[in-house]
C-alpha cells in the first residue's frame, strides 16, 4: 500500500507542481504526519521532493525532474508509443511531438503500425479538410455552422455543439447538439456543406450514442441469391450466419435489411448478380423499377 502511494504522490506532484500536506492527506484519507513520513522517505529514495513553509508554500518536485523511464516495464512503454501513433494518425494536434520525445526518451524505434485516412475515395479537399474542422471544433469546445441536405432532401441551415465523429454501417456521423431543436441530432458527414467553425464556444455535454438515431425504423428479412463473381461484396457486407455458399459456387442470403429507398438502392446495386426470393412484395417492387430504369435506355 504505502509503495503505491509513494508513486502516486510522485505522479501528483509531476501533474499539480505544488500541494499542501494536508491536501495529499485528505486524497489519500491518511494523517498528515503519515504524508510527512512520506516525503521523508522519498527523499531518502533519491527523489528531488522538498516542503516550503509559509503562504503559498506546500510539497514540490525540483522543477528538471522527471520520471525514471525503468518505471515503467518495456510492454508499457509500447503500449504507450502504440496508442501515441493511433492518435497520431487521426491528427490529434501536438501528439507528434509527445511521441517524438518519448521515442528518444524510452530508446525504441516507433515502427508506425497504424494509418487512417478518414475521406471517401475520390474526395476532393474540402471533404477531407472536413475532419480537420470538425475535430478541432470538438477539441476547442467552438460552436460550427453549415448547411445540411435531409435524407428526404430537406435543406437547412444549422449551428450546433459538436460532440462526437462516429462510424456507422459504411458511413460518418456527426453527434452534434442542435441549436435551432435546442436536442441532440445527427448528421451524416456526406450530407454537410459549407461548413465553418464560430468564435462562439460552449460548455461540456454528455454524449448519447447515436445508435438508435441513426438505425432505419423499417428493417425486413430479405432473402436474396447472389452470383459467385459478387463474392467479395458478399462477404463484406453481410455476417457470415447470414450466408449459405450453393453447390453452384453462388450465394443465398438471409438478412435484415432497411425497408426503404437505402434498401432496395443496395439490393439494385447488385445489377443482374442478384435476384430477390422473398418477400414477394419487395421482388415485385425491384422488378418494376429496373423496368422504369430500362426506359430511359429506350
Amino acid at each position: 500500500m504505502q509503495i503505491n502511494r509513494l508513486f502516486e504522490i510522485v505522479y501528483l506532484l509531476l501533474d499539480r507542481k505544488n500541494m499542501t500536506a494536508k491536501e495529499l492527506a485528505e486524497h489519500f484519507e491518511v494523517s498528515a504526519r503519515t504524508i510527512l513520513r512520506n516525503i521523508e522517505t522519498l527523499s531518502m529514495a533519491g527523489i528531488p521532493i522538498y516542503t516550503v513553509q509559509g503562504k503559498g508554500g506546500g510539497v514540490r518536485l525540483m522543477d528538471n525532474f522527471v520520471l525514471n523511464k525503468s518505471v515503467l516495464t518495456d510492454k508499457e512503454q509500447q503500449d504507450i508509443l502504440s496508442a501515441l501513433q493511433g492518435l497520431n494518425a487521426v491528427e490529434v494536434p501536438e501528439v507528434e511531438k509527445v511521441l517524438s520525445k518519448l521515442v528518444t526518451l524510452f530508446n525504441k524505434n516507433a515502427t508506425s503500425w497504424i494509418d487512417i485516412d478518414f475521406s471517401p475515395w475520390g474526395s476532393n479537399a474540402s471533404e477531407k479538410d472536413k475532419f480537420s474542422i470538425l475535430r478541432d471544433a470538438i477539441l476547442s469546445k467552438k460552436m460550427i455552422q453549415f448547411d445540411y441536405v435531409s435524407y428526404y432532401g430537406e435543406k437547412s441551415r444549422r449551428i450546433c455543439e459538436p460532440l462526437q465523429i462516429v462510424f456507422k454501417e459504411k458511413a460518418w456521423y456527426l453527434s452534434a447538439f442542435c441549436k435551432e431543436k435546442e436536442d441532440y441530432r445527427t448528421f451524416k458527414l456526406s450530407r454537410i456543406k459549407n461548413l465553418a467553425v464560430t468564435v462562439d464556444t460552449f460548455d461540456g455535454r454528455e454524449i448519447r450514442s447515436i445508435s438508435g438515431a441513426i438505425s432505419p425504423n423499417n428493417l425486413c428479412t430479405v432473402t436474396l441469391k447472389i452470383d459467385a463473381d459478387m463474392h467479395y461484396r458478399v462477404r463484406d457486407e453481410f455476417e457470415d450466419e447470414d450466408i449459405t455458399e450453393n453447390d453452384d459456387g453462388s450465394f443465398t442470403v438471409k438478412a435484415l435489411m432497411p425497408d426503404d429507398p437505402w434498401g432496395y438502392g443496395c439490393i439494385m446495386s447488385y445489377g443482374e448478380h442478384a435476384e430477390v426470393l422473398a418477400p414477394d412484395y419487395i421482388r415485385t417492387l425491384i422488378q418494376n423499377k429496373f423496368k422504369e430504369a430500362a426506359k430511359k435506355y429506350l
